[in-house]
């Protein structure tokens, strides 16, 4: 169920994040599955910004997933070294802006921090298993259909890798503020994009919420005999 939406003060995001930071910081020292990790998180407007090191891949699926369950979290971004290596991060569309200064960015024009310049409606120009992680923020709204892109995202992404998505929420205004929307998306769009039966490229849900302006979704490619999220993940953040 979508809650009403009163639009937050800059001070009052400041004090949530501190209050979500020091929450973080707590769980960090003194849950026994993720005490000792050397990894730290700050939020930045509800978004958990997760970096540092960890030795395998399962330690920081783990700390992703305890971080998630805060209340207020709305997404979990991490870019955090595994046994010594640097994540490989796409920024689709990202204009002039990466998420991280070390993505690799990709847009239809060229602009300051653009390193490929492609039109994604004819494909990510990478190969399968590129990628540990992928940004598409303020992407989809602008697709008239966004599921090709979502697919081509799958097809890029290492197993156990992340698609991150930020989208205008359909009943805010910015969403049909833009004459170049074309698309609305709702938290329920993402439980479309998880339990699509006619399609390999499937998708399973670490988080999705919704802050009244934004829509948010952590999604984790799922192999293709791999078993679909069961009612309970789904119910977690979908009606």
């Amino acid at each position: 169920m979508t809650l009403p939406f009163t639009e937050m003060s800059p001070r009052r995001w400041q004090l949530r994040d501190e209050q979500l930071t020091g929450a973080a910081e707590e769980l960090l020292r003194h849950d026994e599955r993720v005490r000792g990790l050397e990894v730290s998180v700050e939020f930045d407007r509800g978004v958990a910004h997760v970096t540092g090191r960890v030795d395998e891949p399962r330690q920081l699926l783990t700390v992703r997933e305890l971080v998630g369950r805060l209340a207020g979290v709305l997404a979990v971004w991490d870019r955090v070294r595994i046994d010594g290596t640097e994540p490989c991060v796409l920024d689709v569309g990202c204009g002039g802006t990466k998420q991280y200064p070390g993505n690799i960015g990709i847009d239809m024009r060229p602009a300051p921090g653009v390193d490929v310049v492609a039109d994604l409606q004819y494909g990510i120009p990478f190969a399968d298993n590129s990628f540990d992680r992928v940004f598409a923020v303020h992407v989809l709204e602008h697709l008239v259909d966004f599921l090709p892109l979502v697919d081509e995202c799958h097809r890029v992404l290492r197993p156990g890798g992340v698609l991150h998505v930020l989208s205008p929420w359909w009943r805010y205004v910015n969403a049909v503020a833009d004459p170049t929307h074309v698309r609305l998306l709702d938290v329920q769009t993402f439980k479309g994009i998880c339990a699509r039966p006619d399609s390999d490229r499937r998708w399973y849900p670490l988080h999705a919420s919704c802050d009244g302006a934004s829509v948010f979704a952590d999604l984790q490619p799922l192999e293709p005999d791999a078993d679909a999220p069961s009612d309970r993940q789904l119910a977690r953040f979908f009606d």
